[in-house]
C-alpha cells in the first residue's frame, strides 16, 4: 500500500484507465455554494435553493449534464457538514439523492474527524478519519476506473484542490446572487486553470476546468 500523498493518488488515478478525480459543485454568481445560515432542514441556506434548479427542474441540456455526470462516477467524497445534510430527515433518500432525481447510490467516503454515533443511511456511507488526501485514494480503488468526485462542501473542494488532488473542476454557475453564505474560493492560493467545455442552458453555465 501506498502512503497516502497528492503524488500518490494521482499515480493511482493515471494508472487508471479512466479515472480521474473531479471537484463538482454548484455556485451563484457572486461565488456562494450556499446562502447564509447553512445547515440540516436547510443545507443550501436561506435562499440557496436556486443554486440547484437546474439538477431538480433542469432543460435538456441541464439532464444530459446530469445524467453524464451521474453515469461516470464510481465514487464520491463529502465533508462532514454536507454528510449531515443529506443523511438528515429532509436528506437523500430512494427518490432523491447522488444526482438529485436520478437517486444514483455510489460508495460515498466522508471526510471527518470523528464519525457519527448514528448514520441513517448507513450502507451509504464509509467514515474517513486520516483527511481528505486518504478518501481521495481510497476512491479511486473504489471507483473501478469511473471518476471520483467529490462533491462538497465548499471548504472540501477547496482543500482538495489545494492539496493537487483534482484533476478537473467542474462549476454549475446559477443565475443567482445569494449575497452570504459559503464561499466557494475564500483564501483560496493564486491559480491559473484551464477552460476545456462550456454549456450552457437556461438554468445554469456549466463550466469544466483543467486543474494542473
Amino acid at each position: 500500500m501506498l502512503a497516502v500523498s497528492p503524488g500518490n493518488v494521482r499515480a493511482l488515478v493515471e494508472g487508471a484507465a479512466m479515472a480521474k478525480v473531479v471537484a463538482d459543485i454548484s455556485v451563484s454568481l457572486d461565488g456562494f455554494v450556499t446562502g447564509p445560515e447553512p445547515g440540516p432542514g436547510q443545507g443550501l441556506g436561506r435562499g440557496g435553493e436556486g443554486l440547484h434548479v437546474w439538477a431538480i427542474d433542469g432543460d435538456a441540456i441541464d439532464k444530459a449534464v446530469l445524467a453524464e455526470a451521474t453515469d461516470a462516477t464510481g465514487a464520491v467524497v463529502m465533508g462532514r457538514a454536507l454528510f449531515d445534510v443529506v443523511d438528515g430527515p429532509e436528506g437523500w433518500n430512494d427518490d432523491m439523492g447522488y444526482g438529485a432525481g436520478l437517486a444514483a447510490q455510489p460508495p460515498v467516503l466522508v471526510v471527518t474527524r470523528v464519525p457519527p454515533a448514528e448514520v441513517r443511511l448507513a450502507d451509504r456511507f464509509t467514515f474517513v478519519v486520516d483527511g481528505i488526501a486518504s478518501a481521495v485514494e481510497k476512491g479511486v480503488s473504489l471507483a473501478d476506473d469511473r471518476d471520483v468526485v467529490i462533491m462538497g462542501g465548499g471548504a472540501t473542494v477547496r482543500s482538495a484542490i489545494e492539496a493537487g488532488l483534482v484533476d478537473e473542476l467542474r462549476l454549475h454557475l446559477a443565475p443567482v446572487l445569494l449575497g452570504g453564505g459559503v464561499k466557494l474560493f475564500d483564501g483560496a492560493a493564486p491559480r491559473n486553470l484551464r477552460q476545456i467545455h462550456v454549456r450552457a442552458s437556461g438554468h445554469a453555465t456549466h463550466l469544466t476546468y483543467r486543474v494542473d
